[in-house]
């Protein structure tokens, strides 16, 4: 790949979403122009000036870039996206254009390891019953009491961790310091086993179902990761259990989900991710009981923005210093 310099670089930052604080900030843009005031860096707030601004740019910087956008941009180089998930960007023409994409594994991390152990908590103490009390100044004591969802604690709970990259090796470490039994599973079986009992390879998948108190889906998305977690999986979890989704909504089947949590053969779950984001009023999910729901903000923190740029100069540096990059996403495995 041939490497440009700064003074030759074009550096196009462009997201837009619906929530606005996945656009990126503009500490981004502001922190690389100070460090290269030669470089030309482009931040579009929106999509409307892309396809005039694409045929000229060395690297993108966004959430995705479709096959024919990528066809006018001629001198493109490397994407960065600023979302952890790519799948958005594993179509054939991106795969065989030579492209570099890397993605910011490791900055979402430290937020979504502390909102699933709020979570786990939640799901152990039934926050959200108590919650409902309080809107109707109701004092539930006795009727969190009766439920056959006893409350109980997270100390001696065998936790199974479904994908354990950067996030479920974040949450393994907060586990541990509340005495859990973490298990990890990886599709080859291996990791740093620092703060986990064992690793268990994917195909072993429904052999470790069976022992968990706590299971949490935390795997990429790819081909190979839709429906992971079915019916067939939930009916291989043991009574009492409970199943907590932080990945992409497909790697649940959440028909299966509900039909669980109303035949009470799971204790609770909580969903961060749906299948369809914003999840619409009609949705059976908003009803299905024992189910606490947070609107995919998992990965939010004020210190978000700053990681990103962090990581994103740390790449740049490296890129126009000619030494690897990290974080590059294997179009093989799909992140």
């Amino acid at each position: 790949m041939n490497r440009t310099k700064p003074s030759e670089t074009k550096l196009l930052i462009c997201v837009w979403h619906p929530f606005t604080f996945w656009r990126p900030q503009p500490v981004m843009p502001q922190t690389i122009r100070a460090r290269w005031p030669e470089m030309r860096v482009v931040h579009l707030p929106d999509y409307d000036e892309l396809p005039a601004e694409l045929p000229d740019t060395d690297i993108f910087v966004g959430y995705s870039l479709r096959a024919e956008q990528l066809t006018h941009a001629k001198k493109l180089k490397w994407i960065h996206s600023t979302a952890a998930g790519v799948a958005q960007l594993m179509y054939p023409e991106l795969r065989d254009s030579g492209i570099v994409v890397t993605n910011p594994s490791g900055v979402f991390s430290p937020p979504m390891a502390e909102h699933t152990m709020g979570l786990l908590l939640a799901l152990a103490r039934n926050f959200p019953d108590s919650t409902r009390h309080q809107d109707r100044s109701r004092w539930g004591q006795q009727d969190i009491w009766d439920k056959p969802q006893r409350l109980t604690e997270l100390s001696g709970q065998v936790l199974l961790i479904v994908g354990f990259g950067s996030i479920g090796r974040e949450l393994a470490k907060r586990a541990r310091a509340f005495d859990m039994r973490v298990w990890g599973v990886t599709r080859s079986g291996k990791s740093d086993s620092t703060h986990a009992e064992k690793i268990v390879p994917a195909l072993q998948l429904e052999e470790a179902l069976p022992h968990a108190d706590y299971v949490v889906i935390a795997a990429p998305e790819t081909t190979d990761t839709r429906r992971l977690i079915g019916a067939a999986q939930i009916a291989r979890m043991k009574p009492g259990a409970r199943l907590i989704n932080i990945g992409r909504g497909s790697l649940l089947d959440e028909a299966a989900l509900i039909l669980a949590l109303e035949k009470g053969a799971l204790a609770g779950a909580a969903l961060d991710v749906t299948s369809v984001e914003p999840l619409p009023p009609e949705s059976p999910l908003w009803k299905a009981p024992n189910l606490f729901i947070t609107p995919h903000t998992s990965a939010v923190s004020d210190r978000l923005w700053h990681r990103e740029t962090a990581l994103l100069m740390d790449l740049l540096e490296r890129w126009f210093d000619g030494r690897e990059i990290f974080n590059q996403v294997d179009f093989a495995r799909g992140y």
